[in-house]
């Protein structure tokens, strides 16, 4: 078993709609209306999400 890093990475489902909302343990941001495209962009930290979703500004 490892230990715990502290990452906190939170999905939303966005009520009416079937888009998620994903935010990264770094404060980037991302939607998506796939749960595998999402949990993808997650994991690929930080190379997922750096230049590719300007969107992804938040911190």
């Amino acid at each position: 078993m490892t230990a715990p890093t502290g990452e906190v990475y939170r999905i939303d489902w966005l009520p009416g709609t079937d888009v998620l909302h994903g935010t990264c343990h770094c404060g980037r941001e991302h939607t998506s209306q796939d749960p595998i495209e999402m949990w993808e962009w997650m994991l690929a930290h930080p190379n997922g999400h750096t230049v590719d979703d300007p969107r992804g500004a938040g911190a």
